[in-house]
């Protein structure tokens, strides 16, 4: 009889073994307890395209890769935010192909010692002009982009007419931006609200510093980014824009102020009148 139970009971606890793990084979762990499992890879920050060497590095060249846990090397960025916000306008020490990681013993980052001077190419120098929510662009401006310096003025003269009280002409062309404000970067990253830049410094000749420190006591100055496409270069400023240029009716103003006659004496002749 004491047999007979035993084995009944074995029978039992068997059969409920048995349930149970057709059960968890049937039913997925709870997402709660999922997520307690230990991630096995990491993302790092690499090169989503070629960059040579000495390039400043912009949003569009970053990308992420995900890579085996324990096969991070100490000086490959992680993932974050932050860390692509530190790297936006770094300097890349070397070239680096797709897929390659950023390194930070390999990058000249702003805030480290001698970034300014290592930017700068040969016989060049840095000039940093103020700006604003408009002059800014919007916040759409980065290291590494071309772009040319506006200079608007008002020229406060009551004999010239409305026409040419307020003129605008292009002070320097295709030259390099390698900072915004302190931190050489503008913009957020996705989902963060952009910092609006105040600052931007720009890559010059000596000739053009100088033309730059002349322009901030003139008037407003303002920044156009160039295409991607343009090639890099020198290229011949267009001619002054002046406000009848701009508005037809500043310009008939212009002529109808114009108007007008004078009369020219020879001697005691009778003077003769000239319209113009």
């Amino acid at each position: 009889m004491v047999l007979r139970i035993t084995f009944f009971a074995l029978m039992a606890l068997g059969l409920l073994g048995l349930g149970t793990i057709a059960f968890v084979a049937t039913h997925p762990a709870h997402p709660a307890v999922a997520a307690m499992a230990k991630p096995t890879t990491v993302r790092i920050l690499v090169a989503s395209r070629a960059i040579r060497a000495g390039s400043l590095l912009k949003p569009e060249d970053v990308t992420a890769r995900a890579i085996p846990l324990g096969s991070r090397r100490p000086q490959e960025s992680r993932d974050t935010g932050a860390m692509r916000r530190e790297l936006i306008g770094a300097m890349v020490r070397r070239s680096l192909s797709p897929g390659e990681p950023l390194r930070r013993d390999e990058l000249l980052r702003p805030g480290d010692h001698g970034f300014l001077a290592a930017v700068l190419k040969p016989g060049m120098r840095a000039v940093t002009v103020g700006v604003d929510d408009i002059t800014g662009t919007a916040g759409l401006i980065w290291p590494g982009d071309r772009v040319d310096l506006i200079l608007t003025e008002s020229i406060n003269n009551p004999a010239l007419p409305q026409g040419k009280s307020i003129v605008a002409e292009t002070v320097l062309s295709d030259v390099r931006v390698i900072a915004i404000d302190q931190r050489l970067i503008e913009g957020a990253a996705a989902g963060e609200p952009a910092r609006q830049a105040h600052t931007a410094t720009l890559e010059v000749t000596e000739a053009e510093a100088q033309k730059v420190q002349v322009a901030v006591r003139l008037g407003r100055l303002s920044l156009a980014v160039r295409s991607a496409q343009t090639v890099a270069g020198r290229t011949r400023s267009e001619p002054a824009t002046w406000a009848a240029d701009v508005s037809p009716a500043l310009a008939a103003a212009a002529r109808s102020a114009g108007s007008g006659s004078m009369t020219i004496w020879q001697g005691a002749a009778n003077g003769q009148e000239v319209r113009f």
